[in-house]
């Protein structure tokens, strides 16, 4: 369970990206509002709890804990800014219905979870998330924002900036980019996964050595993957993990990467800690060597479009958010959250 520890503490600072927070030491907190967002309010009590959160995982990431109450107090006024931002979206969800598919994406999620650990009831997997320093509902809380977030970009903007390109488009900035269109590394993999949850860390780590020996002696990987393996659907997949190119495997896990870069096919990785929340053994199954030749492939020349133009597009959006809201920040904070809440504004004030 300690996945949900580091997904609980890595989202949020995913979503405050550089933004972040406040003294821990005081014994006593006397809330007030920061910030008004139409009907909505930020209060200081939610900023500091906020800001701990970062603090956490700057701290579990192994930074000194002054520096890192330093840094988040240097950047309160970012931290702000983005909280009044998320309250934004999530009133928008509201008004398209996006909010009701995201607690049932939610629902899904931990649903998931008990399946995952074998966890009958919703009481349990809420003992279980207690056990380890994890508040059930802030996680639902979390995990509902962000699920609001994802849903509403991808319906308001990814959905029409991706399809936006003409035919002609695409195809001309294809020749324009050929470079960027070449044949990638590609590597098929199959995998044994083995959760610590409810074990001994020791123990397990020893049977998945055991198992990577087996399957080096020429045991079937497939048949120990459907015995062995805990993942939900592995008497399906046998443990085959759809192919997948190499770069994607280096920004998602550079050890997975590492453990892979020079195996040939058919050659087993030593097992290796996935998460925090167990150990995995891959194979090797097939290795498709990377080409400098351009090919056209219209989704790809679309999510490349897509991805130069989003970022601009994010803060049209959210100015225009802003722009229709009505939006109190307190004095005591004006002066740290207006230069950064509203410099897309500003920019454009200017160019005009």
């Amino acid at each position: 369970m300690k996945l949900l520890v580091n997904a609980f503490i890595a989202a949020i600072i995913v979503f405050t990206a550089n933004a972040v927070f406040a003294q821990e030491s005081q014994e006593k907190v006397v809330d007030e509002v920061v910030a008004q967002v139409n009907n909505d309010v930020i209060t200081l009590s939610r900023v500091r709890k906020e800001m701990q959160l970062v603090v956490d995982g700057e701290v579990q990431n192994g930074k000194d804990k002054a520096e890192a109450i330093k840094t988040v107090n240097e950047k309160q006024g970012e931290l702000i800014a983005s909280l009044i931002n998320e309250e934004l979206l999530i009133q928008r969800a509201k008004e398209v219905g996006i909010d009701k598919d995201a607690e049932v994406e939610v629902n899904q999620r931990f649903a998931a979870i008990m399946k995952q650990y074998n966890l009958k009831t919703l009481e349990a997997l809420y003992k279980a998330m207690e056990s380890q320093g994890v508040n059930p509902q802030d996680m639902r809380d979390m995990w509902r924002k962000q699920a609001i977030r994802e849903m509403l970009i991808q319906r308001e903007l990814q959905s029409k900036v991706y399809w936006e390109p003409t035919a002609k488009e695409v195809k001309d900035y294809f020749e324009k980019n050929k470079g960027k269109f070449t044949k990638p590394e590609l590597l098929t993999l199959s995998e044994i996964f083995l959760a610590f949850a409810g074990r001994d860390e020791a123990a397990v780590r020893e049977k998945a050595k055991q198992l990577a020996a087996k399957a080096r002696a020429g045991a079937d990987f497939a048949q120990l993957a459907v015995e062995n393996s805990e993942r939900k659907d592995v008497a399906t997949t046998k443990g085959k993990i759809d192919p997948i190119e190499m770069q994607q495997i280096e920004q998602a896990d550079p050890k997975i990467a590492a453990a892979v870069k020079n195996l040939k096919k058919g050659d087993i990785t030593e097992p290796l800690d996935s998460e925090d929340i167990g150990v995995a053994v891959f194979r090797v199954d097939e290795r498709t060597a990377a080409s400098t030749e351009s090919y056209f492939d219209e989704k790809a020349v679309r999510m490349a479009i897509l991805q130069e133009r989003l970022p601009a597009r994010q803060k049209e959006y959210m100015a225009k958010l802003r722009e229709g809201a009505y939006i109190k920040v307190s004095e005591t904070y004006r002066p740290l959250v207006s230069p950064i809440l509203f410099a897309q504004e500003r920019k454009e004030k200017t160019s005009n």
